[in-house]
Protein backbone atom coordinates (compact mmCIF):
# COMPACT_ATOMS: atom_id res chain seq x y z
CA UNK A 1 0.00 0.00 0.00
CA UNK A 2 1.43 3.39 -0.98
CA UNK A 3 0.00 6.71 0.12
CA UNK A 4 0.75 10.12 -1.28
CA UNK A 5 1.00 13.12 0.99
CA UNK A 6 -1.66 15.64 0.07
CA UNK A 7 -0.26 18.79 -1.41
CA UNK A 8 3.12 17.36 -2.32
CA UNK A 9 4.46 15.31 -5.16
CA UNK A 10 6.33 12.92 -2.89
CA UNK A 11 5.32 9.49 -1.78
CA UNK A 12 5.10 8.67 1.93
CA UNK A 13 7.15 5.56 1.18
CA UNK A 14 10.19 7.84 1.17
CA UNK A 15 11.41 7.91 4.77
CA UNK A 16 11.40 11.62 5.48
CA UNK A 17 10.71 12.45 9.13
CA UNK A 18 11.01 16.22 8.83
CA UNK A 19 8.23 18.40 10.22
CA UNK A 20 5.15 19.15 8.14
CA UNK A 21 2.32 21.53 8.93
CA UNK A 22 -1.44 21.77 8.48
CA UNK A 23 -3.86 24.37 9.80
CA UNK A 24 -6.80 22.80 11.65
CA UNK A 25 -9.51 24.97 13.25
CA UNK A 26 -7.31 27.99 12.70
CA UNK A 27 -4.27 26.58 14.56
CA UNK A 28 -1.06 25.37 12.99
CA UNK A 29 -0.46 21.69 13.75
CA UNK A 30 3.02 20.26 13.28
CA UNK A 31 3.52 16.57 12.55
CA UNK A 32 5.91 14.06 11.02
CA UNK A 33 4.71 11.57 8.43
CA UNK A 34 6.62 8.83 6.66
CA UNK A 35 6.30 5.38 5.14
CA UNK A 36 3.35 3.47 3.71
CA UNK A 37 1.10 0.66 4.83
CA UNK A 38 -1.29 0.34 7.76
CA UNK A 39 -1.34 3.65 9.71
CA UNK A 40 0.40 3.97 13.08
CA UNK A 41 0.04 7.18 15.11
CA UNK A 42 2.77 8.00 17.66
CA UNK A 43 1.61 10.30 20.48
CA UNK A 44 4.26 11.91 22.69
CA UNK A 45 4.06 12.81 26.38
CA UNK A 46 3.73 16.09 28.24
CA UNK A 47 6.42 18.68 27.55
CA UNK A 48 7.71 16.59 24.66
CA UNK A 49 7.22 16.59 20.90
CA UNK A 50 7.16 14.29 17.89
CA UNK A 51 10.97 14.44 17.86
CA UNK A 52 10.97 11.97 20.75
CA UNK A 53 9.96 9.22 18.28
CA UNK A 54 12.86 9.74 15.86
CA UNK A 55 14.87 6.77 17.26
CA UNK A 56 12.06 4.41 16.15
CA UNK A 57 10.07 6.23 13.49
CA UNK A 58 12.28 5.48 10.50
CA UNK A 59 12.30 1.75 11.26
CA UNK A 60 8.52 1.62 11.77
CA UNK A 61 8.01 3.55 8.52
CA UNK A 62 9.53 0.70 6.51
CA UNK A 63 6.26 -1.20 6.81
CA UNK A 64 3.72 1.33 8.02
CA UNK A 65 2.42 4.81 7.38
CA UNK A 66 3.68 6.51 10.56
CA UNK A 67 2.24 9.82 11.76
CA UNK A 68 3.71 11.60 14.80
CA UNK A 69 1.96 14.87 15.71
CA UNK A 70 3.16 17.66 17.93
CA UNK A 71 0.18 17.98 20.25
CA UNK A 72 -1.33 21.46 20.49
CA UNK A 73 0.76 23.46 22.96
CA UNK A 74 3.85 21.34 22.28
CA UNK A 75 6.79 21.33 19.91
CA UNK A 76 6.23 23.39 16.78
CA UNK A 77 2.43 23.37 16.99
CA UNK A 78 0.60 26.53 18.03
CA UNK A 79 0.24 27.21 21.76
CA UNK A 80 -3.02 29.11 22.22
CA UNK A 81 -5.00 29.65 25.39
CA UNK A 82 -7.14 26.58 24.83
CA UNK A 83 -8.51 23.29 26.15
CA UNK A 84 -5.57 20.96 26.89
CA UNK A 85 -7.54 18.03 28.31
CA UNK A 86 -6.98 14.47 27.09
CA UNK A 87 -10.40 14.58 25.41
CA UNK A 88 -9.44 17.72 23.48
CA UNK A 89 -6.17 16.11 22.42
CA UNK A 90 -8.05 13.02 21.21
CA UNK A 91 -10.31 15.29 19.15
CA UNK A 92 -7.25 17.04 17.73
CA UNK A 93 -5.74 13.76 16.59
CA UNK A 94 -9.02 12.73 14.96
CA UNK A 95 -9.18 16.03 13.11
CA UNK A 96 -5.56 15.85 11.93
CA UNK A 97 -6.12 12.31 10.68
CA UNK A 98 -9.23 13.54 8.89
CA UNK A 99 -7.23 16.25 7.14
CA UNK A 100 -4.64 13.64 6.13
CA UNK A 101 -7.29 11.21 4.87
CA UNK A 102 -6.56 8.47 7.43
CA UNK A 103 -9.71 6.68 8.60
CA UNK A 104 -8.32 4.10 11.06
CA UNK A 105 -5.04 3.60 12.85
CA UNK A 106 -3.09 1.87 15.59
CA UNK A 107 -2.24 4.39 18.32
CA UNK A 108 1.05 4.27 20.21
CA UNK A 109 1.02 6.63 23.19
CA UNK A 110 3.78 7.51 25.66
CA UNK A 111 3.06 8.90 29.15
CA UNK A 112 0.36 11.58 28.69
CA UNK A 113 0.16 10.34 25.08
CA UNK A 114 -0.93 6.96 26.41
CA UNK A 115 -3.87 8.63 28.13
CA UNK A 116 -4.65 10.47 24.90
CA UNK A 117 -4.49 7.21 22.93
CA UNK A 118 -6.87 5.52 25.37
CA UNK A 119 -9.23 8.49 25.22
CA UNK A 120 -9.14 8.34 21.42
CA UNK A 121 -10.07 4.65 21.53
CA UNK A 122 -12.89 5.44 23.96
CA UNK A 123 -14.27 8.33 21.91
CA UNK A 124 -13.65 6.83 18.46
CA UNK A 125 -13.56 3.00 18.78
CA UNK A 126 -14.54 2.60 15.13
CA UNK A 127 -11.33 4.44 14.13
CA UNK A 128 -8.97 2.56 16.47
CA UNK A 129 -7.31 -0.69 15.38
CA UNK A 130 -4.94 -1.34 18.28
CA UNK A 131 -3.38 0.36 21.31
CA UNK A 132 0.26 0.42 22.41
CA UNK A 133 0.63 2.19 25.76
CA UNK A 134 4.17 3.11 26.86
CA UNK A 135 4.70 4.26 30.46
CA UNK A 136 1.15 5.54 30.27
CA UNK A 137 -0.69 7.72 32.73
CA UNK A 138 -4.15 6.87 34.01
CA UNK A 139 -3.60 3.67 36.01
CA UNK A 140 -3.27 5.18 39.47
CA UNK A 141 -2.58 8.43 41.33
CA UNK A 142 1.18 7.96 41.74
CA UNK A 143 3.41 10.21 39.68
CA UNK A 144 6.83 11.75 40.26
CA UNK A 145 6.78 14.55 42.91
CA UNK A 146 8.45 16.82 40.34
CA UNK A 147 5.26 16.92 38.25
CA UNK A 148 3.05 17.30 41.31
CA UNK A 149 5.09 20.32 42.41
CA UNK A 150 4.73 21.92 38.98
CA UNK A 151 0.95 22.13 39.43
CA UNK A 152 1.30 24.50 42.41
CA UNK A 153 0.90 28.29 42.16
CA UNK A 154 4.04 29.97 40.90
CA UNK A 155 5.22 26.97 38.90
CA UNK A 156 5.23 28.91 35.63
CA UNK A 157 7.54 31.53 37.13
CA UNK A 158 9.83 28.80 38.45
CA UNK A 159 10.00 27.23 35.00
CA UNK A 160 10.98 30.63 33.65
CA UNK A 161 13.86 30.85 36.11
CA UNK A 162 15.11 27.47 34.89
CA UNK A 163 15.89 29.09 31.54
CA UNK A 164 18.50 31.35 33.12
CA UNK A 165 22.04 30.21 32.24
CA UNK A 166 23.09 29.70 35.86
CA UNK A 167 19.92 27.78 36.71
CA UNK A 168 20.29 25.64 33.59
CA UNK A 169 23.80 24.67 34.72
CA UNK A 170 22.52 23.83 38.21
CA UNK A 171 19.69 21.71 36.84
CA UNK A 172 22.13 19.93 34.54
CA UNK A 173 24.47 19.24 37.45
CA UNK A 174 21.64 17.93 39.62
CA UNK A 175 20.30 15.65 36.90
CA UNK A 176 23.83 14.45 36.14
CA UNK A 177 24.31 13.58 39.81
CA UNK A 178 21.08 11.58 39.82
CA UNK A 179 22.40 9.62 36.86
CA UNK A 180 25.83 9.14 38.41
CA UNK A 181 24.25 7.76 41.58
CA UNK A 182 22.31 5.24 39.52
CA UNK A 183 18.89 6.47 40.65
CA UNK A 184 15.78 5.54 38.71
CA UNK A 185 15.09 9.19 37.89
CA UNK A 186 18.65 9.47 36.61
CA UNK A 187 17.83 6.86 33.96
CA UNK A 188 16.03 9.58 32.02
CA UNK A 189 18.54 12.41 32.65
CA UNK A 190 19.02 13.37 28.96
CA UNK A 191 15.28 13.45 28.36
CA UNK A 192 14.62 15.50 31.50
CA UNK A 193 17.10 18.12 30.35
CA UNK A 194 15.65 18.08 26.84
CA UNK A 195 12.16 18.75 28.22
CA UNK A 196 13.42 21.71 30.28
CA UNK A 197 14.98 23.13 27.12
CA UNK A 198 11.70 22.65 25.24
CA UNK A 199 10.03 25.42 27.27
CA UNK A 200 11.92 28.47 25.99
CA UNK A 201 9.24 31.13 26.42
CA UNK A 202 6.22 32.10 28.52
CA UNK A 203 3.73 30.81 25.93
CA UNK A 204 5.26 27.33 25.90
CA UNK A 205 5.45 27.27 29.69
CA UNK A 206 1.82 28.33 30.06
CA UNK A 207 0.68 25.57 27.68
CA UNK A 208 2.74 23.04 29.64
CA UNK A 209 1.20 24.09 32.97
CA UNK A 210 -2.34 24.05 31.57
CA UNK A 211 -1.80 20.56 30.16
CA UNK A 212 -0.29 19.28 33.40
CA UNK A 213 -3.08 20.68 35.57
CA UNK A 214 -5.64 18.92 33.38
CA UNK A 215 -4.27 15.52 34.48
CA UNK A 216 -2.25 16.06 37.70
CA UNK A 217 -2.63 18.02 40.95
CA UNK A 218 -0.51 18.19 44.12
CA UNK A 219 -1.85 14.77 45.19
CA UNK A 220 -1.02 13.01 41.92
CA UNK A 221 -2.86 11.93 38.78
CA UNK A 222 -6.50 12.98 38.63
CA UNK A 223 -7.48 11.18 35.41
CA UNK A 224 -8.02 7.41 35.48
CA UNK A 225 -8.59 4.78 32.84
CA UNK A 226 -9.28 1.98 35.31
CA UNK A 227 -13.04 2.54 35.38
CA UNK A 228 -13.22 1.94 31.61
CA UNK A 229 -10.52 -0.68 31.13
CA UNK A 230 -13.13 -3.34 30.41
CA UNK A 231 -13.65 -1.58 27.09
CA UNK A 232 -10.27 -2.98 26.01
CA UNK A 233 -12.02 -6.30 25.44
CA UNK A 234 -11.74 -6.86 21.70
CA UNK A 235 -9.12 -4.11 21.32
CA UNK A 236 -5.61 -5.56 20.89
CA UNK A 237 -3.54 -3.79 23.54
CA UNK A 238 0.18 -3.87 24.27
CA UNK A 239 1.60 -2.29 27.44
CA UNK A 240 5.31 -1.39 27.42
CA UNK A 241 7.00 -0.12 30.57
CA UNK A 242 10.41 0.58 32.00
CA UNK A 243 11.15 -1.46 35.09
CA UNK A 244 12.89 1.58 36.61
CA UNK A 245 10.29 4.18 35.64
CA UNK A 246 10.40 6.90 38.31
CA UNK A 247 7.77 9.06 36.57
CA UNK A 248 4.93 6.50 36.33
CA UNK A 249 5.80 3.45 38.48
CA UNK A 250 5.85 0.00 36.89
CA UNK A 251 3.21 -1.08 39.41
CA UNK A 252 0.78 0.91 37.25
CA UNK A 253 1.64 -1.31 34.30
CA UNK A 254 0.71 -4.44 36.20
CA UNK A 255 -2.50 -2.83 37.48
CA UNK A 256 -3.53 -1.79 33.96
CA UNK A 257 -2.60 -5.22 32.58
CA UNK A 258 -4.86 -6.95 35.10
CA UNK A 259 -7.72 -4.57 34.33
CA UNK A 260 -7.48 -4.77 30.52
CA UNK A 261 -8.82 -8.11 29.25
CA UNK A 262 -6.48 -9.79 26.77
CA UNK A 263 -3.74 -7.17 27.05
CA UNK A 264 -0.05 -8.01 26.82
CA UNK A 265 2.63 -6.51 29.08
CA UNK A 266 6.33 -6.17 28.22
CA UNK A 267 8.72 -4.69 30.79
CA UNK A 268 12.17 -3.35 29.88
CA UNK A 269 13.77 -4.14 33.21
CA UNK A 270 16.66 -1.66 33.08
CA UNK A 271 14.80 1.18 31.36
CA UNK A 272 13.21 4.27 32.87
CA UNK A 273 10.31 6.30 31.52
CA UNK A 274 11.54 6.14 27.90
CA UNK A 275 12.02 2.44 27.04
CA UNK A 276 11.90 3.28 23.31
CA UNK A 277 15.00 5.42 23.84
CA UNK A 278 16.81 2.89 26.04
CA UNK A 279 16.41 0.06 23.52
CA UNK A 280 14.85 1.32 20.26
CA UNK A 281 15.62 -1.90 18.36
CA UNK A 282 13.78 -4.05 20.86
CA UNK A 283 10.89 -1.58 20.94
CA UNK A 284 10.51 -1.61 17.14
CA UNK A 285 10.70 -5.39 17.00
CA UNK A 286 8.10 -5.66 19.74
CA UNK A 287 5.66 -3.28 18.06
CA UNK A 288 6.19 -4.91 14.66
CA UNK A 289 5.52 -8.36 16.11
CA UNK A 290 2.40 -7.08 17.89
CA UNK A 291 1.08 -5.50 14.69
CA UNK A 292 1.74 -8.59 12.60
CA UNK A 293 0.22 -11.11 15.03
CA UNK A 294 -3.00 -9.30 15.98
CA UNK A 295 -6.08 -8.51 13.96
CA UNK A 296 -7.26 -4.89 14.04
CA UNK A 297 -10.35 -4.21 16.11
CA UNK A 298 -13.56 -3.76 14.15
CA UNK A 299 -16.19 -2.12 16.33
CA UNK A 300 -19.74 -1.49 15.24
CA UNK A 301 -22.03 0.95 17.04
CA UNK A 302 -24.18 -1.93 18.28
CA UNK A 303 -21.19 -3.87 19.65
CA UNK A 304 -20.04 -0.76 21.51
CA UNK A 305 -23.49 -0.21 23.03
CA UNK A 306 -23.65 -3.84 24.14
CA UNK A 307 -20.24 -3.62 25.80
CA UNK A 308 -21.28 -0.48 27.69
CA UNK A 309 -24.47 -2.18 28.85
CA UNK A 310 -22.70 -5.36 29.97
CA UNK A 311 -19.24 -4.48 31.25
CA UNK A 312 -16.78 -7.16 32.25
CA UNK A 313 -15.93 -7.03 35.99
CA UNK A 314 -12.39 -5.98 36.89
CA UNK A 315 -10.31 -9.13 37.63
CA UNK A 316 -9.53 -9.78 41.30
CA UNK A 317 -7.38 -12.91 40.95
CA UNK A 318 -3.65 -13.32 40.19
CA UNK A 319 -2.13 -10.93 37.70
CA UNK A 320 -1.74 -12.18 34.12
CA UNK A 321 1.72 -13.20 32.98
CA UNK A 322 4.18 -10.60 31.77
CA UNK A 323 7.37 -10.67 29.77
CA UNK A 324 10.21 -9.01 31.66
CA UNK A 325 13.72 -8.90 30.23
CA UNK A 326 16.72 -6.67 30.61
CA UNK A 327 17.18 -4.07 27.89
CA UNK A 328 20.43 -4.66 26.05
Amino acid sequence: MTRSISGSGHLASVVDTSLRFRVVHGYRRAFRMAGSGSPVVLVHGIGDSSATWEPVMTALARRHLVIAPDLLGHGSSDKPRADYSVAAYANGIRDLLGVLGVERATLVGHSLGGGVAMQFAYQFPERTERLVLVGSGGAGPDVTPVLRAMTLPGAASLLGLLQLPTARLQVGAAVGMLRLLGTDLGQDAPDLLRMVDALPDATARAAFIRTLRAVVDWRGQVVTMLDRCYLARGMPTLLVWGGRDAVVPVAHARRAHAAMPGSRLEIFSDAGHFPFHTDPNRFVALVEEFLSTTEPARWSAEQWRELLRNPMPTPTGPLPATTERNAT
